[in-house]
């Protein structure tokens, strides 16, 4: 007789990033033991919205119209993750009598009592009980994923000249912004690259670049073999890391760079304006890793090993469910 599948929800606001976060959690834990996924959506009405989570007066019934239902059976594991997920989260153990194992991702700024698990990235310098780090932020990317990825973009990059630059452009957020005068110099230096190396460009943009500079690169590099996506039709993004030689990733992006560490390919980071602390620890320690290096126009094939983070902090959640329910007494203590 098979396992129970571990029933889990995978708990976001819907926004790509954060649902590739929890997706990629629940994915990597299921290819340790039988599970069964259902993604959850979270959203607030306006006057609950900008409460902080522990001062909700309404979790269960002031959400917004497109979220998700909430409501029991409840799952074996709740994995969660950015700010409208955390009313829900702080009480769910309460809610499943402690049945429920509830990982949060990312920094809460709460208390990670809160919660059974809390798993941010190491770069948040965020430690203590029930803190497990890691090495930037979980993703769906496997060696499986990219070959299907591959397999399906193959009638459009199998005739592109080798050596293959997959570039993966992000673009503006509170810290950093990718202005005309950056893409400028990102673009020349590419050029320089591409016109050293030869081979051919594989560039898709995040919905966070600025449409000068989608304009500028494009302008500057279209007319190098290869593919830059016109965000039309299916996103070739896995296909452009399946079929990379070497990757550019710009700065700003923990997703886009940990997600190319974990191909194992070499790794360069391009600077955009502005700046972060936090991501500098974050490239500081994948440079130490020897993943990653910064990209200043030259490129140069190097080795390591993937980036596995997110297999590691599922076998970590796994270890604590079993550990649980050796000694659930233990555990029903921390809920009184």
């Amino acid at each position: 007789m098979g396992l129970t599948p571990l029933q889990i929800w995978a708990v976001s606001d819907g926004r790509a990033g954060i649902d590739n976060q929890v997706l990629g959690l629940a994915e990597a834990i299921g290819r340790q033991t039988p599970v069964q996924i259902t993604a959850k959506r979270i959203g607030w009405k306006a006057p609950l919205d900008p409460l902080p989570p522990r001062l909700n007066p309404a979790p269960r019934w002031g959400r917004s119209s497109g979220s998700s239902d909430f409501a029991p059976p409840w799952p074996n594991l709740w994995i969660a993750a950015g700010r409208a997920s955390l009313p829900l989260s702080i009480r769910m153990r309460k809610w499943s009598g402690g049945d429920t194992f509830v990982v949060q991702l990312q920094d809460p700024r709460l208390p990670a009592t809160l919660f059974d698990l809390v798993a941010p990235p190491v770069h948040d310098r965020l430690t203590g009980e029930g803190v497990f780090p890691i090495t930037g932020s979980p993703h769906r990317i496997t060696p499986e994923k990219l070959a299907q990825a591959h397999t399906a973009f193959r009638s459009q990059l199998s005739t592109l000249p080798t050596p293959h630059l997959t570039v993966l452009i992000g673009g503006k957020s509170k810290a950093f912004n990718l202005s005309p005068e950056r893409a400028e110099r990102l673009a020349e230096d590419l050029a320089k690259a591409l016109g050293q190396h030869g081979g051919s460009l594989l560039m898709t943009f995040s919905r966070r670049t600025p449409e000068a500079a989608k304009a500028i690169l494009r302008r500057r590099l279209g007319g190098f073999p290869g593919l830059i996506w016109d965000g039309q039709g299916d996103n070739p993004y896995f296909a452009f890391l399946a079929a990379a030689d070497i990757i550019v990733v710009t700065e700003d992006s923990v997703n886009m760079v940990a997600e190319a560490a974990a191909t194992g390919k070499p790794l360069y980071i391009a600077a955009v304006d502005g700046g972060q602390w936090r991501k500098r620890l974050f490239h500081a320690d994948l440079a130490e890793r020897g993943a990653a290096r910064p990209f200043i126009g030259a490129l140069e094939p190097f080795n390591y090993e993937p980036l596995r983070e997110t297999d590691r902090l599922a076998t970590e959640i796994l270890r604590r469910l079993a550990a649980r329910r050796s000694h659930p007494a233990e555990d029903e203590a921390t809920l009184s």
